[in-house]
């Protein structure tokens, strides 16, 4: 048993464990082939629907016996894989060129799933069985053991087109995924063709053919500018717009109809689009939306919003553009196995990989159909030449005793043994010289060959044969003759299963959406203590203040234009526009704060939260657990970005509290431990914001700032102190780091 235990490093066997597991997942699992254009369980889901004879002028078989059949023979990673990649190749909303007839439901652009694979039905399409598994019987591509080695699979099928291009590919590996648009069946012929007519073509004169992508959604790209150099080096952003149109409606209204979609769109994006669309009214970006409806269906995409009757719809699509997803980006990473590495290739390395593979392709091809018809060649011959002579064959056969005599007579000559009627006879077969095939096909030759016309069949097939011979081997020879039969393949595809252009190439000018300049108004800002925000108007808030004030942490009025600052304890200062927040009813929940804002609820904590006005009117103060302390002008926190340091901290501490100054004449510190320490607010130096600030009170080795109140004068300000009262006007003054008095209760 020792003999077999292997001691290695724990860590060394991890990282080898996880780069094999890496390498699976990239080349056999995640990542299509550049040659066939295919992810493993799309070749394997289609060489197995070829292997079943469910081609595309038989009838339809249930999916569940094509993913078990897969499943079972080459591809044992579960049955929804296979099935989602089958679903996948029938959608022709994702697919420029399906490779499956599917039959029944396989879910539709708007993202309804695909039923159940008992429920449905698929075969393969026509161009699939034409361009992607014809020749598999000629020798044309390697076949490798399966994974339990009791069957052989490609391992590349013999793709006749660039499906790389045309159909596109997403995928999710280990450290990469590769992302690259579907393109147009028409254009990337040309473009191949271009290429093997001459292999110096650059990038730029390839898209004069393949002008961009052409996505099966249609839509509008707008960045036409950029696409040479996402082509030239594999990887970048396309953006795209769904194309809308407008309809004259009843009453002089307007009607904003969206007909194609951007491809990023697809499925429950489309849900989501309306959702935005419904909350721009909701959430008053926009007061000119009258309906929305969705009345897309099997004829394609029609999304109409109703506008009303003053709106101006130009800008109101601009507005779309901006804040939803009817402009998006597509990122492209044209990423693949090439020569068993994953590789990230420029337009022109994709055609050159595809125009290399199909001359391997042809090669192999055509040198088996060569072997195959100097065979048929040297056969034919014997047959013909036998003819000539049939009356000594028959002769030859009569007088042997078994076939291997006869036969070892027509190869070699032999006669000893067999019976002729003379002797001019005996000379002629010892003259004899057929092959080992010539003899085998003439002894198997049926008498009804010796007929007339049966000869003269077989002398014109012979000639059909050594036209066949020459044209191979003219193939063969000659890289240009290879090209041409390419080529004619190709032009036969596209002039079959070509189609329009459905997506629009072009420099679109950038969205300009005017937004409507709110009437300016008081409102009042609520925030519970959950972290739900809201505002709502003053009237609201004056007939329920009671309830308002008990039920919510932070109460307090600002404008509606206008912006709220969070300070938090880790010294930050979070802005929230006032339009950002929902504006409703008093009952409304409201919107958790940390989906509006840089603030997290799970790293921070909320120390002051106000309007950017009135900290504009007043100074701040902020004190820290350290009891670091500052006063600083209010209107150095009106910035534009979301998100800035408040005030500078050391290592461990953290801010305990920030309060705007009105009529506070003096602050009393609280420590941990006990300690007050009351004295005039004045004795506050002013700072700015990113200085740390003066010490307020002298602290224990372990004592830190607990808590802070403000005191005013002749007012009597009474605190609950550890069960007690306490009145804060009654502590003995102080000064500015001093350490305090002690509290005993």
């Amino acid at each position: 048993m020792e003999d077999r235990i292997i001691k290695t490093e724990y860590s060394e066997e991890m990282q080898k464990s996880f780069i094999d597991y890496a390498m699976s997942v990239i080349v056999a699992r995640a990542l299509p082939d550049v040659r066939d254009g295919l992810k493993p369980v799309q070749r394997r889901t289609l060489y197995d629907m070829h292997e079943l004879g469910i081609r595309y002028d038989r009838p339809y078989r249930k999916s569940a016996r094509i993913v078990g059949d897969t499943m079972g023979k080459y591809h044992p990673h579960g049955d929804s894989s296979i099935y989602e990649a089958l679903v996948v190749m029938t959608q022709d909303f994702k697919k420029g060129l399906p490779l499956v007839d599917g039959h029944g439901n396989f879910g539709n652009i708007e993202g309804d799933g695909a039923a159940a694979m008992r429920y449905t039905e698929a075969r393969l399409h026509k161009i699939t069985q034409e361009a992607f598994l014809a020749d598999l019987d000629k020798d044309v591509v390697d076949f490798v053991p399966n994974f339990d080695e009791t069957e052989k699979e490609p391992s590349v099928l013999p793709v006749k087109i660039p499906n790389l291009l045309v159909n596109g590919s997403e995928g999710i590996a280990v450290g990469m995924a590769t992302s690259i648009p579907p393109h147009n069946l028409g254009e990337v012929i040309d473009a191949t063709k271009a290429y093997m007519q001459n292999e110096d073509i650059s990038v730029k004169e390839l898209m004069r053919y393949i002008k961009g992508p052409d996505f099966p959604t249609g839509g509008i790209v707008i960045n036409k500018d950029e696409l040479l150099n996402i082509y030239e080096t594999g990887a970048g952003k396309i953006k795209i717009r769904g194309k809308v149109e407008f309809e004259k409606a009843k009453g002089g209204k307007t009607n904003v109809v969206i007909t194609e979609i951007p491809y990023t769109m697809i499925g429950a994006n489309i849900s989501k689009f309306l959702m935005d669309v419904a909350a721009l009214s909701e959430t008053k970006k926009t007061q000119d939306i009258v309906d929305i409806s969705n009345q897309s269906s099997k004829e394609g995409i029609r999304i109409v919003i109703e506008l009303k009757k003053d709106a101006d719809p130009e800008n109101f699509v601009n507005m779309l553009y901006k804040k939803t997803r009817l402009e998006d980006t597509f990122g492209v990473n044209m990423l693949a196995i090439a020569d068993g590495r994953p590789e990230t290739m420029s337009l022109k390395q994709i055609i050159k990989a595809n125009v290399d593979f199909q001359f391997e392709v042809a090669r192999r091809k055509y040198t088996n159909l060569l072997a195959k018809e100097l065979e048929r060649k040297e056969i034919q011959e014997g047959l013909i030449k036998a003819c000539n002579v049939i009356d000594l064959i028959i002769e030859i056969l009569r007088g042997s005793r078994d076939r291997a005599m006869a036969k070892a007579c027509l190869v070699e000559g032999k006669v000893d043994g067999i019976k002729f009627k003379s002797r001019e006879s005996k000379i002629m077969a010892a003259q004899l010289a057929f092959t080992e095939k010539q003899a085998n096909a003439i002894l198997e030759m049926r008498l009804y060959k010796l007929i007339g016309l049966e000869l003269e069949a077989l002398i014109n097939e012979h000639e059909e044969t050594m036209a066949n011979i020459f044209r191979y081997e003219d193939i063969l020879e000659r890289r240009d003759s290879m090209a041409q039969v390419i080529m004619n393949e190709l032009d036969g595809f596209k002039k079959e299963y070509g189609r329009k252009r459905r997506t629009v190439i072009e420099n679109g000018q950038e969205a300009v959406y005017k937004e409507k300049e709110p009437e300016e108004m008081d409102v009042v800002f609520l925030m519970d203590r959950f972290g739900y925000a809201k505002t709502i108007d003053m009237p609201t808030y004056e007939r329920n203040r009671e309830a308002a004030d008990g039920e919510n942490k932070f109460v307090f009025t600002c404008k509606n234009t206008g912006k709220v600052c969070i300070f938090t304890d880790t010294g930050q200062l979070h802005t929230i526009k006032v339009a950002d927040i929902p504006f409703g009813k008093f009952r409304d929940k409201g919107i958790p704060i940390d989906n509006i804002s840089n603030y997290s609820s799970e790293k921070e904590e909320m120390v002051y939260v106000t309007s950017q006005t009135e900290l504009n009117l007043c100074q701040v103060i902020f004190v820290t657990a350290q009891s670091m302390m500052k006063i600083v002008d209010g209107g150095e926190f009106d910035v534009s970005k979301r998100t800035v340091a408040a005030t500078k901290l050391g290592e461990v501490d953290k801010v305990v509290s920030v309060s705007a100054i009105h009529e506070q004449k003096n602050i009393v510190l609280q420590s941990k431990e006990g300690y007050f320490l009351r004295f005039p607010i004045e004795e506050i130096p002013e700072k700015k914001k990113g200085a740390v600030g003066v010490r307020g009170m002298k602290l224990g080795e372990k004592d830190l700032v607990e808590n802070v109140y403000y005191t005013k004068n002749a007012v009597e300000t009474t605190i609950e102190y550890r069960g007690k009262n306490l009145v804060l006007n009654n502590l003995k003054p102080g000064k500015r780091d001093s350490k305090g008095t002690k509290v005993r209760t």
